[in-house]
């Protein structure tokens, strides 16, 4: 019965780092943007540059 005790104890414990990571995050700002995510999917890719533009002209020459 005892077992109990001590694991009730380290639960809160855990829930109180949990409860203050998570205070943390809001009041520095981690959950502030909200549109960016939705319409990030949308945004054009750079365009890959070509650094193997030598190597394969000599293997089609």
């Amino acid at each position: 019965m005892n077992i109990f005790y001590l694991l009730i104890g380290v639960s809160l414990f855990a829930a109180l780092i949990f409860l203050g990571a998570f205070i943390w995050a809001v009041r520095t700002g981690q959950f502030d943007d909200n549109e960016t995510p939705s319409i990030r999917m949308l945004f054009d890719d750079e365009p890959p540059t070509n650094n193997n533009a030598n190597t394969t002209d000599e293997i089609t020459k």
